[in-house]
């Protein structure tokens, strides 16, 4: 059986409300990308979620709220800065992970001391999670709608590609505005931390925080926020450091196409897929300042040049990659500067290889 995907009229976001108060699960559009969502009170309907996505029961899953009145039902403390940054970027592409409340089940956790929680903007976010608090609901449990370690779906369609008859409904709400996931900062302690790069960018955080957050994993001496040598970001994905929670889309293989992927520096692009061809092997290439050789007979897909539109367009382009059955997708390096940070990150861990831990 296949999903339904409904347009986002009151009377289908009202449907949606009460299947996921049923315990069903639903996927809807956020401005980074698509969730796929349950009652994030329900702890049975949230183990369906990683049923689905074929997710390792102690990765946590982010619980999507429609306001900051809502932090204090999930966390049992907001320190100052978290507070702050909630009040500068709500709603919209930010992830706060605070101490749980100590009602809040393992399922959402991942058997943490800890919970993600945000805001998104998405006009159809926010009418679901009206629509569910009208029927009591506290808060969706939401991780992208994908399956595990894959590529992220930004539109409804990706969602019916990859679950298929797994979710009950998918709300289409047209093609994600961000098209990556959010920023992941965490309070574990006095220091926040950078978990995750994303619609967020590190010099937005410290204006509001009055010092950038600390990057766990950066070598001594790396400036917070610099990609050189700290992303993917060190022990943030796998608990290596008890300290640092663990976190949606933080493992070293993640957003990953079937083909295998490789980064490729601009000036080595065209001779690294020449010797390819060479061979007859079928090469797709996602460039941004290199142009097509005239005589290149592979896939080639001039990206944007400006970090946000490349962001918005890369979970697209690597599914088109992806689905010309190349032997190799060559991805070009990205700019080593602050804005390509969460492009960075992304594009390092979808060319990662394949690995039994992907997000």
């Amino acid at each position: 059986m296949s999903a339904r995907i409904v347009a986002p009229t009151p009377e289908a976001i009202a449907a949606a409300a009460a299947r996921l108060a049923a315990g069903a699960l639903v996927a809807f559009p956020t401005e980074t990308v698509y969730g796929l969502g349950a009652d994030a009170g329900n702890a049975e309907a949230v183990r369906a979620i990683f049923a689905a996505k074929g997710r390792p029961a102690d990765h946590p899953v982010i619980v999507h709220i429609g306001s900051g009145a809502g932090l204090a039902h999930w966390a049992r403390a907001v320190p100052p800065g978290a507070r702050a940054l909630a009040a500068a970027f709500w709603p919209g592409p930010l992830t706060l992970i605070l101490p749980r409340a100590v009602h809040v089940d393992d399922a959402v956790t991942g058997g943490q001391d800890s919970v993600g929680l945000r805001v998104p903007s998405h006009p159809v976010a926010q009418a679901l999670l009206a629509a569910f608090a009208a029927r009591g609901g506290r808060g969706i449990a939401a991780p992208s709608a994908n399956r595990f370690g894959r590529i992220s779906p930004t539109t409804a369609r990706h969602v019916a590609d990859d679950l298929g008859g797994a979710v009950d409904t998918i709300l289409d709400g047209g093609r994600c505005e961000v098209g990556i996931e959010s920023t992941i900062v965490a309070f574990a302690g006095d220091t926040p931390l950078l978990l995750r790069p994303g619609g967020i960018g590190v010099a937005e955080l410290t204006r509001v925080l009055g010092r950038a957050p600390a990057v766990p994993g950066a070598r001594p001496g790396d400036p917070s926020g610099d990609p050189a040598g700290t992303w993917p970001g060190g022990s943030a994905g796998r608990g290596a450091d008890p300290a640092v929670p663990r976190a949606s889309g933080t493992l070293a293989s993640h957003y990953a196409p079937h083909t295998p992927a490789r980064l490729v520096p601009a000036d080595r692009l065209r001779a690294e897929s020449a010797p390819r061809l060479a061979r007859d092997q079928r090469v797709a290439v996602l460039a941004r300042t290199v142009a097509r050789p005239a005589d290149f007979s592979g896939i080639w897909i001039a990206a944007p040049a400006d970090a946000a539109r490349y962001a918005h367009d890369l979970y697209a382009n690597l599914r088109t990659l992806d689905a010309a059955e190349a032997d190799d997708i060559l991805i070009e390096t990205p700019p080593d500067a602050p804005e390509w940070l969460a492009v960075a990150d992304r594009v390092t861990r979808a060319a990662h290889g394949d690995e039994d831990d992907r997000d």
